[in-house]
C-alpha cells in the first residue's frame, strides 16, 4: 500500500502503582483489549501492533487479534519514553507511513473519534495530531510559600477564564518519519479538541481504574 497506517499500543509489564494493570479486566475484557478492539473497527488501519516486554500481555494481545513486537529490555524501563517503543515497531515493520498511537491506559474513546481525527490528519496534511480537552480549573503557583494565581485573577468567575487545554491521551497520529526522528508530537501538530467524559480517564492507580469502571458501566454498559 502506498499509504500504510498501523496502530501501535505500548503495553509494558511491571506496573508498580497498579500491578498487572494492562491485563486487569475492565468490564469483561482486559484493559489492553479495549484499545485493540477500538483500532480493529477502522478499515484504514491495516495492522494493530502491541509492543511489550511481558509474555502474558503478549498472549493477551494475540488472543484479541493484535500482532506483537517484543520490546527489548533496553527500551522497557520506567523512564524510557514512549517514542522509543514506537520507533522500534516501525523499524521492524515494512512500509509504515502513519502511526496511530493508542495508550491502553486510556481505554474508552468516543466511537467516531478516530474517524474524525484521521480525516483531519489527511485533509490538513499534518505531520502529527493529538487530542486535547479544555481545563476548567483555577491554577496557581506557590513561590516562597505564597500562592500566585496562574490563569485567573482572584475573584474571577470560572466561566470567564481564558481557555487552557490539556493533553488527554485519547489518541495520537504521527507520520512514521517523525517518530524515526524521536518525535511523536511536532511543534506544528494539530490539537484536536475533545470534550467528553472519557477524556478524563488515564489509569495509573486503583482509584483511576475504579473511575474508568464507573464510566464504563454508566456510559457503555447501560447504553448498549
Amino acid at each position: 500500500m502506498s499509504n500504510k497506517t498501523i496502530a501501535i499500543i505500548p503495553a509494558r509489564g511491571g506496573s508498580k502503582r497498579l500491578p498487572g494493570k494492562n491485563i486487569k479486566l475492565l468490564g469483561e475484557i482486559p484493559l489492553l483489549a479495549h484499545s485493540i478492539n477500538y483500532a480493529k473497527q477502522y478499515s484504514f488501519i491495516e495492522e494493530v501492533y502491541v509492543t511489550t516486554n511481558d509474555d502474558t500481555i503478549a498472549k493477551t494481545a494475540i488472543d484479541f487479534g493484535a500482532k506483537v513486537i517484543i520490546r527489548p529490555e533496553a527500551i522497557s524501563g520506567d523512564l524510557e519514553p514512549t517514542v522509543s517503543a514506537l520507533k522500534h515497531v516501525i523499524q521492524n515493520v515494512e512500509g509504515v507511513n502513519n502511526v496511530v498511537l493508542l495508550q491502553p491506559t486510556n481505554p474508552l474513546r468516543p466511537n467516531n473519534l478516530l474517524d474524525e481525527a484521521f480525516a483531519i490528519f489527511e485533509e490538513r496534511n499534518c505531520d502529527s495530531l493529538f487530542t486535547v480537552s479544555q481545563n476548567h480549573q483555577k491554577f496557581g503557583k506557590i513561590i516562597d510559600s505564597k500562592y500566585i494565581p496562574f490563569n485567573y485573577k482572584v475573584g474571577q468567575r470560572s466561566q470567564d477564564l481564558e481557555p487552557l487545554y490539556f493533553e488527554n491521551g485519547l489518541l495520537y497520529i504521527s507520520k512514521a518519519e517523525l517518530i524515526l526522528n524521536d518525535i511523536i508530537i511536532s511543534e506544528i501538530a494539530y490539537p484536536m479538541i475533545v470534550n467528553h467524559p472519557f477524556a478524563s480517564i488515564d489509569i495509573d492507580t486503583i482509584e483511576d481504574f475504579e473511575f474508568a469502571e464507573y464510566l464504563y458501566n454508566k456510559l457503555i454498559t447501560h447504553n448498549s
